[in-house]
């Protein structure tokens, strides 16, 4: 089981959803960076349950302790050692799932592999996870922002097939979805709200831009810079798909039109989204993933024992209705990663 992510700066982490602590190992570092606990849990305080009627109302605190690798506020090059305590576990809830497996979860796969599963929130394959990578890569993210000016930015463009038109920045952290279209997201969250009345969920696309990536970053082979950032969305438990400028799209097109013509001042369009070859080109680097609907839900629905007998499951427990907000701050956690690592490696 591979809990580690990167090179260079290589992030290990570690815990699950109902034990007493989830944290990472972040190695790689570099020293001299300012950092302490209140920057950090900036990122994670975005990423926390209990927000909205539109996450899990799990009332968790997150609050990340630095336990090595910072000294007077500053990191020593040494690894980060960072820790978040479990408060708010319920895991009664989940007793009846001790046999069956929940539908649209990790739970038979796991099971099947390793011949044993914490059935307690998914254990290890829950959502909760990632609150250790949010706080990596609040690290990762200072880094790049600091040393080369890169911004990452993601937003919620898109939930139960009712898509955004427009991109306006300033509204994504005011309100509950954090989409970026003010005029469609009273659609989107009636549709989530009634997703919500029939105990049922929705899933959605997050859109991300990254600007300030200098051309030349990325491998030409296997680790293309666009084949990094797949990797590194995919290992999120909710997301099926992702696409890269204008993705899937772009079948559709002549090369007259898909190419991104130049001239002395740079791009003169972005279909390729910033990667040409899995070298970044200076453009702003563009994807979109599609997140799946949250498989915890309150209806009935047929499933198999341990056994392999025929059995009805109904998921208790807290849960999210729209995976899409809370994991706006983890795409941009694991970009960051990904970044930070590839600029390690190439100086």
């Amino acid at each position: 089981m591979n809990n580690s992510f990167g090179e260079q700066f290589r992030v290990t982490t570690f815990g699950e959803s109902h034990g007493p602590a989830l944290g990472a190992i972040v190695d790689g570092v570099p020293a001299g960076l300012e950092l302490d606990e209140a920057y950090i849990q900036k990122a994670l305080d975005r990423r926390k349950p209990g927000q909205s009627v539109f996450t899990t109302p799990r009332k968790e605190a997150d609050a990340v302790e630095i336990l090595s690798g910072v000294f007077e506020g500053r990191t020593t090059g040494t690894p980060v050692a960072l820790l978040i305590r479990n408060q708010d576990q319920r895991s009664r809830d989940y007793g009846d799932l001790a046999e069956v497996f929940r539908p649209g979860h990790a739970d038979y796969g796991f099971f099947r592999k390793y011949g044993i599963r914490d059935y307690r929130g998914g254990g290890r394959s829950s959502g909760r996870e990632t609150a250790a990578r949010v706080a990596a890569g609040a690290i990762a993210a200072k880094y790049l922002q600091e040393k080369y000016g890169i911004v990452i930015r993601a937003w919620t463009e898109a939930v139960a097939g009712i898509s955004g038109e427009k991109t306006d920045f300033d509204f994504i952290e005011k309100n509950a979805l954090r989409a970026a279209d003010p005029d469609r997201y009273p659609a989107m969250e009636e549709a989530v709200r009634n997703a919500i009345a029939e105990l049922d969920s929705v899933g959605g696309i997050v859109s991300c831009v990254i600007e300030g990536v200098p051309a030349g970053l990325g491998e030409p082979v296997f680790d293309k810079l666009d084949a990094l950032l797949a990797h590194a969305m995919l290992s999120l438990g909710a997301v099926k798909g992702i696409e890269f400028g204008d993705g899937f799209a772009a079948a559709g097109l002549r090369g007259s039109v898909n190419n991104d013509k130049m001239s002395p001042e740079g791009f003169l369009s972005n279909h390729a989204g910033g990667i040409l070859g899995g070298i970044s080109t200076g453009a702003p680097i563009t994807f979109r993933i599609a997140v799946k609907p949250t498989p915890s839900i309150r209806q009935e629905q047929q499933t198999v024992d341990q056994e392999n007998n025929p059995r009805t499951v109904t998921v208790q427990g807290r849960h999210d209705p729209c995976i899409c907000p809370r994991i706006v701050p983890v795409v941009e956690a694991m970009a960051s990663l990904v970044l930070a690592d590839l600029t390690l490696r190439c100086h």
